[in-house]
């Protein structure tokens, strides 16, 4: 292996393509005989649709059709069947409902007709003269109405050790509080779209997904045909954070109608329906009751959350699951509820089920840290676990001792005075916070395919998708690692169900799962050519082929060099080509998961009431860092996105019609470049080679859990406000301060 190439600061292989607008996205697709489609939504959140009036729409110029209800295709429903060892072959949608299955309305803002001419400016102006009369029935608007009407329903994901409660009324030490987080809307940059077109029974779709193959499994499923049948493309993706992991209404819809029309059809889900119909993270309430004995020991731990999902489908925010083996604790109680409320489905968002928990018990231990007497940072290590005692298993690697005390000494946590509100710098007040951070590691199937080509270039072919991440530069590296060709003669391709299967790019393993897989399929190549050479024609000719190496893009017995193209070409040979699948994580032995801290800087103005986040340091256990450059950069993007959560983020919803008030970015308030910190990343490198030959876990979601409950924590050390219901406002901070006065 190359470790000249792996562990580098290696920049992005596509970065010219995207600073040049050559890369393209599915809405920049535009076949021949392309026609679009423009939904017409709900403007109830529960009801039927008694009446649909689309005459004054079909007279619009360019209008081809309008379908809904009364006129869509019958499809077929896709079982969930996603497991993460049968990746490459699962299927699932994110609504399980299809478009226009029958009249009910479940949520504001649903799909209720499609409307489908020559421009889209022909498409919009139609959609918005489709009359729809409903039949409004009961609204629940949100969790605490939920809990009282739809009741609550099991989510699953719980576990219990130990006497948890028995434990609690003992100890001397103890909290028992309430988290609130809100509605969170992913809104990435690229909204979602579907290019869909039918030719000769064959369904060919781009589309704004995280997962090729599992989108084209789901097509297949829903149109009654087999994979083969349908071809998925999305070699570039605006983001996703999790909304574009599985299949929603729009590109069933887009698919469905350009075969009505026999036409390509785009469809472009508008920014505002992306707040209803795309997905979002789901609202919790969690209760945590944590209590420590007399020298400052985790006694019990019960961490009880309730979320709430749509009523087309069940979702489970599995906010305790970290609770459950973070730190050691010997009597451990958690559970998931649901409840019902009329709500697009919830889906995952960056660190699902983490990001919300993490706010909630990290926020706990700060609490409990204080009723005990201890700092912060010296409770948390006191309590560190060195094994998952959720499932008695060793961890395959644990830094998070590490990690605390190193980001500690970056920040300058010495110098931090224990009392709230008492570090001044001028007129602002100083708060620091800390909160652990964790995450799943994971590691799934995937498949590639890598070529050596007589024009001395390399090429890689995979069904993965580049988010955003940097994964066309990491397979590129990996393929440098086992060749030693330069960068810039390895070309990657990426994102296209013709190519080998490869998994959803989500819940951060991709670079654990993608680069066994290239790495043995350029190996593989490297045989092939190796046999080539020792041929009856070739230059090591009746060698054995095992005492060949490789190096540099030659190959040598030792005694002489040959270029790997002069092998190809002397036997009229286009490439060497070698083809992996690779397996996924074993779970027998270890626990895999990663390990960090953030430490926060918050001032506080009271004079003109203005709170800021100046400062952060994140400490992160990743295993090796493939690349530091786009793993910094995951991990700063991860930093804005939880200081998103704890100061500005919330989707609001009008309780009188169930409709998202906020659902634009003018509204939807999100960090902006006045709100950056600064921020240090400090990445531990230590290889998890129980994971892969690397050592590599994936990084995007980690960033973000703890990191607004180290926000939240600094803001008490600030102002001595304990703020427990997201996002930290100032009407929030403000309003406890004047009732404290």
């Amino acid at each position: 292996m190359n470790d000249q190439v792996i562990g580098q600061p290696m920049r992005r292989v596509d970065g010219r393509l995207k600073v040049t607008g050559a890369a393209k996205y599915t809405a920049d697709q535009n076949p021949p005989g392309l026609v679009h489609a423009y939904g017409v939504f709900s403007t109830v959140a529960s009801g039927r649709i008694l009446r649909i009036d689309s005459s004054a729409a079909r007279r619009v110029p360019g209008v081809i059709t309008v379908l809904h209800h009364e006129n869509f295709p019958r499809l077929y429903r896709t079982p969930i069947n996603l497991t993460l060892p049968t990746i490459l072959t699962a299927s699932r949608t994110d609504e399980n409902r299809l478009p226009f299955e029958d009249a009910t309305v479940n949520y504001a803002g649903q799909f209720v007709a499609l409307v489908v001419a020559n421009t889209f400016e022909h498409a919009r102006e139609a959609a918005s003269l489709v009359s729809v009369t409903y039949g409004k029935s009961r609204l629940i608007p949100n969790l605490d109405e939920g809990i009282k009407i739809s009741g609550l329903k099991d989510g699953s994901n719980g576990h219990t050790r130990g006497d948890a409660a028995g434990a609690f009324d003992s100890a001397p030490h103890k909290v028992d509080c309430t988290y609130r987080t809100p509605v969170e809307t992913h809104n990435p940059m690229e909204m979602h779209a579907t290019v869909a077109r039918w030719q000769g029974g064959r369904l060919h779709v781009y589309e704004a997904t995280q997962g090729v193959v599992v989108h084209r499994n789901s097509l297949a499923r829903i149109f009654g045909l087999t994979p083969e049948q349908v071809t998925v493309e999305a070699p570039f993706i605006g983001s996703g954070f999790g909304s574009k992991l599985f299949i929603w209404p729009h590109s069933v819809a887009a698919s469905a109608a350009a075969r009505v029309v026999g036409r390509p059809v785009k469809l472009v889900v508008p920014r505002g329906q992306m707040f209803t119909t795309t997905g979002h993270r789901p609202e919790t309430l969690q209760r945590m009751r944590l209590s420590a004995d007399a020298q400052g020991k985790l006694a019990s731990l019960r961490h009880e959350a309730i979320n709430t999902t749509s009523f087309t489908d069940d979702y489970t925010e599995t906010c305790g699951v970290v609770s459950q083996s973070l730190y050691s604790c010997a009597n451990v109680l958690v559970s998931h509820k649901m409840t019902k409320v009329n709500r697009g489905s919830p889906t995952s968002m960056r660190a699902p089920g983490a990001a919300p928990g993490l706010f909630a018990l990290e926020s706990a231990m700060d609490e409990l840290a204080l009723e005990v007497g201890m700092d912060p940072v010296e409770f948390r290590l006191k309590n560190i676990s060195t094994m998952d005692e959720s499932k008695n298993l060793p961890w395959s690697s644990n830094h998070l001792r590490d990690a605390i005390e190193q980001g500690a000494q970056k920040f300058g946590w010495s110098n931090r005075s224990p009392q709230p509100g008492s570090m001044r710098d001028g007129s602002e007040v100083i708060g620091y916070g800390v909160a652990a951070c964790n995450w799943e590691a994971f590691r799934t199937p995937s498949e590639a395919r890598v070529q050596l080509r007589s024009d001395g270039t390399a090429a890689v072919t995979c069904a993965v998708q580049d988010i955003g991440t940097g994964t066309y530069t990491i397979a590129a590296q990996a393929v440098a690692a086992v060749t030693g060709l330069p960068l810039e003669r390895i070309q990657v391709t990426l994102g296209d169900t013709s190519y080998p299967s490869a998994p959803l790019s989500g819940g951060s393993w991709v670079t654990a799962s993608l680069l066994p897989a290239v790495t043995e399929a350029t190996r593989k190549a490297v045989d092939q050519l190796k046999t080539y050479s020792t041929s009856p024609s070739g230059p090591f000719a009746g060698a054995n082929a095992e005492t060949i190496r490789f190096e540099n893009g030659t190959l040598t017995d030792g005694r002489r060099n040959v270029d790997f193209t002069a092998i190809l070409k002397s036997q009229r040979l286009a490439d060497a080509e070698g083809h992996a699948h690779t397996g996924g994580t074993p779970t027998d032995k270890f626990s895999f998961r990663s390990f960090g801290a953030h430490f926060v800087e918050v001032r506080w103005d009271p004079g003109i009431s203005h709170l800021r986040v100046a400062r952060v340091v994140s400490a992160i256990d990743v295993g090796r860092v493939i690349n530091p450059l786009t793993a910094r950069n995951q991990v700063e993007g991860a930093v804005v996105m939880g200081i998103g959560m704890a100061l500005f983020e919330a989707t609001e919803y009008d309780a009188r019609t169930g409709y998202p008030a906020n659902n634009n970015y003018a509204e939807y308030v999100v960090p902006v470049h006045a709100d950056q910190p600064q921020i240090d990343v400090l990445l531990l490198d230590y290889p998890d080679l129980h994971l892969n030959e690397f050592g590599a876990r994936g990084i995007g979601e980690i960033g973000t859990t703890g990191l607004a409950a180290a926000v939240a924590n600094a803001v008490h050390h600030a102002t001595g406000v304990r703020v427990r219901d997201l996002p930290i406002t100032l009407e929030k901070v403000a309003s406890q301060l004047a009732e404290g006065a």
